[in-house]
C-alpha cells in the first residue's frame, strides 16, 4: 500500500540548513539563524493538516517514508522510517530525524539524510524566499 501527502512550502533568506540530526518544514513565516534544520516555511500543512489515512499507514512496524523535495529541476530524496509511536499532530511543523526520538513534532525516525546532507544547490535556491518547494511524503506499508 502506497499514500501520498504533498506539502507546498517557501524558501527564506534565513534558510541555512545546516542541521546534523533534524530537516524541518514549517508552517511559519519567520525564520531565524538559529533554525538551521528548516529548509523550507510557510507550509501549507503541518503534521495536523496530514490526512488520518497517511498517519495510519505511517504508524505500521514497517511503514517506509520517502520524502521528495523538488524545487525546479532540483530534486532531493530523502528516505526515513515511520514507527507505530508517532504522535503526528503538531499544528505547524514538520520534522525528519536521524535519531529515532519521537515528540509530536516528529514525522519519521531513522532517516538517511539531514538538513546538512541536502543538496547545497537545492539550499541556495531555498534561500530565495519567492522559491516554492514540493515536498511529497509517500509511505509504503
Amino acid at each position: 500500500m502506497e499514500i501520498t501527502e504533498v506539502i507546498i512550502a517557501n524558501g527564506h533568506e534565513n534558510v541555512l540548513s545546516t542541521n546534523k540530526t533534524t530537516l524541518e518544514i514549517t508552517k511559519e513565516t519567520h525564520l531565524t539563524k538559529k533554525g538551521n534544520c528548516i529548509l523550507a516555511v510557510s507550509a501549507n500543512k503541518g503534521l495536523a493538516d496530514l490526512n488520518s489515512e497517511f498517519k495510519e499507514a505511517l504508524r505500521k512496524d514497517n511503514a517506509r517514508l520517502t520524502v521528495t523535495i523538488e524545487t525546479g529541476k532540483i530534486i532531493e530524496i530523502v528516505k526515513a522510517s515511520g514507527n507505530p509511536q508517532l504522535i503526528l499532530t503538531h499544528p505547524t511543523d514538520v520534522v525528519i530525524r536521524k535519531s529515532s526520538y519521537i515528540c509530536d513534532r516528529t514525522l519519521a525516525i531513522q532517516a538517511d539524510k539531514a538538513a546538512v546532507d541536502v543538496s547545497r544547490k537545492l539550499v541556495e535556491k531555498l534561500t530565495n524566499p519567492e522559491q516554492e518547494a514540493r515536498i511529497t511524503l509517500t509511505v509504503n506499508v
